[in-house]
């Protein structure tokens, strides 16, 4: 029974061809692109492409199509990587109560140092301060913290 369990758990793997990869590529670089445009660019038919993506969609290998925002620009002046220790065996309990946090935009649980790295984009410094020293530093299993301040960022779009 818990082999079962861990089978259905794991993601399904299916490989991906060529044709795949530039497919993902090229809607990295642009989610909007429509099924001609990129039948055209990987010299299927919009059959193909539109089977293609679907399958991608429904494999879970495309998890979405997103806006790459300048957060900046949209009123979130103050950005920051945060590290975390956390109590052994807590990852689950503190991820709930880091979801909840505003600005928080990406968490991963890592090997290392520290155990959790979260990206954050507040308003300002002020807001950030807030959330690493009131919010961050309520919750029970966080041991520590330690801040990285975000100068400035550049956004690739992963290639094949």
């Amino acid at each position: 029974m818990a082999r079962e369990q861990m089978a259905e758990d794991e993601p399904t793997v299916r490989p991906l061809d060529p044709i795949d990869r530039t497919i993902l590529r090229l809607l990295q670089e642009d989610g909007r692109a429509s099924i001609r445009s990129v039948a055209e660019q990987v010299h299927v038919s919009r059959a193909n492409a539109y089977a293609r993506i679907n399958r991608l969609i429904e494999d879970g290998v495309i998890r979405g199509f997103t806006a790459r925002v300048d957060h900046e620009r949209a009123g979130h002046g103050a950005s920051a990587y945060i590290t975390l220790k956390i109590v052994q065996n807590s990852w689950r309990t503190v991820r709930e109560k880091l979801v909840t946090l505003p600005g928080v935009v990406h968490i991963a649980l890592v090997s290392g140092d520290f155990d959790v790295l979260l990206l954050v984009h507040t308003v300002d410094n002020r807001s950030l301060r807030e959330l690493v020293l009131t919010r961050l530093q309520s919750i029970e299993e966080v041991l520590s913290s330690r801040t990285l301040l975000v100068f400035e960022e550049t956004d690739l779009v992963v290639g094949d």
